[in-house]
């Protein structure tokens, strides 16, 4: 008896899916989309790469105190200036990954 309910459950997901297929096509052609399934097959099959996500404030900042409070304060202060700031809420978010990038470094100068 299980197995004669067990094939009903995978019939009826087959019948679903093929009514979710066709309500897709359907809604592809109602809105304009262009009918080029394998675009779609390989847009699906393929998985974009995952940004990388920004740096925020909080983040930077964590990371410089550390590196202050491993003596590293006036290292930090010089990179500021580099970016043309006297504060870290004054840096440009687009340079975060460069300062910390140049930030880096002060481990491996002492």
């Amino acid at each position: 008896m299980k197995m004669n309910e067990m094939s009903q459950t995978i019939d009826d997901l087959r019948t679903a899916t093929a009514a979710i297929s066709d309500v897709a096509d359907w809604l592809a052609a109602q809105f304009g989309e262009t009918d080029d399934k394998q675009a779609d097959e390989l847009s699906v099959a393929a998985p974009q790469a995952p940004s990388k996500p920004s740096l925020t404030l909080e983040q930077v900042r964590a990371i410089l105190a550390e590196k202050s409070r491993a003596g590293h304060s006036v290292e930090i202060r010089a990179l500021l200036q580099e970016y043309g700031a006297s504060r870290l809420s004054q840096i440009d978010p687009a340079n975060y990954e460069a300062l910390l990038r140049d930030a880096e470094v002060l481990d491996n100068a002492t």
